[in-house]
């Protein structure tokens, strides 16, 4: 028979295989991350009919090349295109992640890893981010829940668990004031001073509001600020047994100047005219405070004098204002006090030339604590009143209190309820709460091969590694350790070029029929012989 026969034949196996390929390419031309392949060819054996001989120097005859006749072709390799990045389908589905680089996902069925370039997830009825297709488990670094740190190995990602979906309260620790104090501020000058209101949270995630006020004193440069009440979170404050555990600054003496008019109509009379040191005052009603020392007084007074100054100026020295330690009364009959106690106060003191901040009850640093003595669930506070200034503002304090320090920290917290979950370049997988805070739930992790090229297809958009592809090592890498990253929202397309394989079957057809025109030429030639007997 011609071993022409032969080599036709097996051309058009060849070809037949390359047009399998070329078939399911096209086929495959809306897969997810679907790589293409390709045929390559490679010459069968040689029949050698004459050896070749070298030249002969003594007889001067040249030498001869070897005579040999091929018998076909065969399927050289099959090639995958795994390297070449396919476009870019917009999803908008956060957990459809796209790979730019090489990196394949890790995933896997229970039993065995595989990796894949599909990057379309869903998050299962376990909470586990899971291949939409297959269901096999993403692989990626979990958080450890003793330390809070990455695992080095690769596990499933199970970010929806009774652990992830809430964010614990915690107590607030830090707190600060900021702003503006400026001395012409009314309402710093004012009985009742600048009111400020400081939030915070108690261990189990309640609010609270601490009112403070800030007030100015008759030395320069010097304010205090005092604990007024706290509120529960319904706004109600929490009453006096409470209140009496909870401790800021000290029982401090204040020199003021806060000036009291009578509350009616009076006539001031002086008791000796030519020594005008005595005065009395005596409203329409009767009330009369008899020859009083014109100038300070310290109090206690006698119980006459306290008497008739609370039905005169409404200053009740032995009830709701024993605080005050010092008066003072003016030839025209209005008083001031000029000293009191305030209890939970502190003075803040800034230096005159510039205003910025010099101290807090004492402190340089600036920082005092609030306190809550037996109560239970809540924290030491620090308030930080480093960052405040007393400078002219056009006669307006910009004052505030803040939880948390400059940074932020120490804020105290509600309990949280998961709102969102969002993936970054590197594969960290970011849960958002409504309490404002964060939390890693775990990281994807991705394989590297040395020859992605030697990975071998299972179906399902699936590759397993091979002794020529190199091994995994169990324990992943970071996708952005190389160059690469994750974006979420999209999905790998298929990287098959139509046109290309459009053209490649019309070279296959041609090759095909060429090669079945070697079989019918032979064929013929065949006839031809077995005519000659005719």
């Amino acid at each position: 028979m011609m071993r022409s026969l032969y080599a036709g034949v097996a051309g058009l196996r060849t070809h037949q295989t390359k047009m399998d390929v070329i078939g399911n390419n096209i086929a495959n031309v809306n897969t997810t991350a679907y790589k293409s392949q390709s045929v390559t060819f490679r010459d069968l054996m040689y029949q050698t009919t004459q050896s070749a001989s070298g030249a002969n120097a003594t007889t001067g005859v040249g030498g001869t090349n070897a005579k040999q006749i091929g018998l076909g072709v065969v399927t050289g390799a099959i090639n995958t295109a795994i390297t070449q990045q396919g476009s870019a389908q917009t999803t908008n589905n956060p957990f459809d992640i796209m790979i730019t680089g090489d990196a394949f996902f890790v995933v896997n069925n229970g039993t065995q890893n595989f990796f894949t370039r599909d990057g379309s997830f869903y998050v299962d009825g376990a909470g586990n981010l899971a291949m939409t297709s297959t269901g096999y488990n993403l692989m990626g670094w979990a958080v450890n829940k003793e330390s809070g740190e990455l695992e080095t190995s690769v596990s499933k990602l199970q970010i929806m668990n009774a652990d992830n979906m809430s964010y614990p309260a915690a107590s607030t620790t830090n707190g600060r004031m900021t702003g503006i104090i400026d001395k012409n501020d009314t309402k710093i000058n004012s009985s009742s001073g600048s009111v400020m209101n400081f939030e915070f949270y108690s261990a189990s995630g309640y609010k609270y509001t601490a009112k403070f006020s800030v007030h100015s004193t008759t030395a320069d440069s010097q304010y205090y600020i005092a604990l007024e009440d706290v509120l529960d979170s319904n706004g109600v404050s929490i009453g006096d047994t409470k209140l009496a555990e909870i401790a800021f600054g000290e029982a401090l003496k204040v020199d003021i100047s806060s000036s009291y008019s009578p509350k009616n109509k009076v006539t001031i009379t002086y008791n000796d005219p030519d020594a005008p040191t005595h005065i009395t005052v005596e409203d329409l009603s009767g009330n009369k405070l008899t020859n009083f020392e014109i100038g300070p007084h310290d109090v206690p007074l006698s119980t006459a004098e306290t008497d008739a100054i609370k039905a005169l100026y409404g200053l009740d020295l032995a009830g709701a204002d024993s605080n005050v330690n010092r008066i003072s009364i003016a030839a025209d009959g209005t008083l001031t006090v000029l000293n009191k106690t305030v209890n939970n106060a502190a003075k803040l003191n800034y230096d005159a030339g510039n205003g910025k901040f010099a101290s807090a009850g004492g402190s340089g640093n600036g920082k005092l604590n609030l306190t809550f003595g037996s109560l239970e669930g809540f924290s030491t506070i620090s308030l930080d009143f480093s960052s405040t200034q007393a400078v002219n503002n056009n006669g307006s304090s910009t004052i505030t209190m803040t939880s948390g320090d400059s940074e932020g920290l120490g804020a105290g917290r509600k309990t949280g309820d998961m709102i969102a979950i969002s993936i970054g370049k590197d594969g960290k997988i970011i849960a958002s709460y409504d309490n404002g805070q964060s939390k890693l739930l775990g990281q994807i992790a991705v394989a590297e091969f040395a020859n992605p090229s030697g990975l071998a297809k299972e179906g399902d958009n699936l590759y397993s590694a091979t002794a020529n592809s190199g091994e995994f090592s169990g324990q992943g890498v970071d996708i952005t350790a190389n160059g690469g990253y994750m974006q979420t929202g999209v999905l790998e397309m298929s990287n098959v070029d139509l046109s290309q394989e459009f053209t490649e079957m019309i070279t296959t057809q041609r090759g095909f029929q060429a090669n079945s025109r070697i079989i019918t030429v032979s064929d013929t030639m065949l006839e031809e012989l077995t005519n000659l007997k005719r």
